[in-house]
């Protein structure tokens, strides 16, 4: 990857909190990845995997009991944490700007959306108009944005963008009064407002059918195509992965498993996290009763076990699992969180995981070669 080119760059990424009983808990542990301009990069894991803690993160959103550390958390290459909270309220909607899963909560219910629009057009879109605080509070609970106004026409437009017809109507409508898929492309409007270089998209088409969800990501890339902006991808859902994304960052109970192209992810997965994952969604080529899941649940932020986070359910899992885990480059810009990459595991991991054995020989295999070192 060219340096030069890098617009984002996360290293050793580390997000911790303190319960109420005084326990220190790390739902984000050790990510690094990085993004360059125009990439659509994917993070996808399950439930409690740390996904959205990580974008969270990025931006210093956390409550005031969580800590973010790095090594390096550089944007455009300046550091964001050495930046004030003054300074990170210009570049969060600004040049960085995120779509949350749920545009019912957070979407103001009592302002219009073309308000909410051209409020973040005043403040990061550059139109010379004010945006002090009285004159917000006149236009949001008194007057309205006069429709003349340079941040008005800014929000009509980025809605006709979006692909909401009728934009000079559905700017006057509240949030209660449009569909979810409307809804959702009034964020992804708001998101745009401040000419972001980055785009952060949690799970933004978890609440759509399939048919709007499939609208939506077809907007995101034109738009991608359009304003050149680079999106992180936020999903559990691979489908998307493989629909949008350029690079993929699969997590697990707060780590980074596996990183590596899309195309090399879905045709050679190497994590066994991974390939579970890739295992379960249903194909229409194949005639199955049942689908293949990943038997167990991921483990909490209490009491983990140590080593691979993964071994318990993990059908490789040997010896070698209960100690540290190490990130190893399998490939060039691949890189797996695994055990069975070690040097000193006797396993042809070249191409792959084995497909030949079965798994339980597998394990016996790496026992046996782990007993006679």
């Amino acid at each position: 990857m060219n340096e030069t080119e890098t617009l984002l760059k996360v290293e050793n990424l580390r997000t911790t909190f303190e319960t109420e009983e005084g326990v220190e808990i790390t739902p984000v542990n050790g990510v690094s990845f990085e993004i360059d301009q125009g990439e659509t990069l994917g993070i996808v894991g399950e439930s409690g995997s740390g996904k959205s803690v990580t974008a969270l993160s990025i931006l210093k959103l956390i409550e005031d009991n969580g800590t973010v550390t790095a090594d390096s958390l550089e944007f455009q290459g300046e550091d964001l944490l050495s930046k004030s909270e003054k300074d990170l309220r210009q570049i969060r909607g600004g040049d960085i700007s995120m779509i949350f899963q749920d545009p019912m909560s957070s979407l103001n219910p009592v302002i219009t959306v073309g308000e909410q629009i051209a409020e973040v057009a005043r403040h990061h879109g550059n139109l010379d108009e004010s945006s002090g605080f009285w004159s917000e509070m006149k236009r949001k609970y008194v007057s309205g944005t006069e429709v003349t106004a340079p941040s008005w026409r800014r929000a009509v437009e980025l809605l006709e963008i979006v692909g909401i017809p009728e934009p000079e109507k559905r700017a006057k409508d509240y949030p209660h009064q449009l569909s979810g898929g409307m809804k959702q492309r009034v964020m992804i409007a708001q998101a745009l407002a401040g000419d972001p270089s980055l785009i952060i998209a949690d799970e933004p088409t978890t609440a759509l059918d399939v048919t709007i969800e499939a609208q939506i990501l077809n907007e995101l890339r034109d738009l991608q195509s359009e304003f050149g902006v680079s999106i992180i991808f936020i999903t559990h859902d691979l489908a998307v992965i493989r629909e949008i994304c350029d690079r993929v960052v699969v997590l697990y109970a707060s780590e980074v498993m596996e990183k590596a192209s899309t195309e090399d992810i879905f045709s050679t997965p190497r994590h066994p996290y991974t390939e579970g994952l890739l295992k379960s969604i249903p194909k229409v080529t194949e005639d199955r009763e049942r689908l293949d899941v990943v038997e167990g649940n991921v483990p909490g932020l209490v009491d983990r076990p140590p080593g691979c986070p993964f071994s318990a359910r993990c059908e490789y899992a040997f010896e070698m699992c209960e100690e540290p885990l190490e990130s190893h480059n399998v490939e060039d810009e691949w890189t797996v969180r695994c055990h069975l990459y070690h040097d000193d595991v006797n396993a042809d991991v070249k191409n792959g995981l084995p497909s030949t054995e079965t798994k339980s020989q597998h394990r016996e295999t790496i026992n046996a070669d782990q007993r006679k070192q």
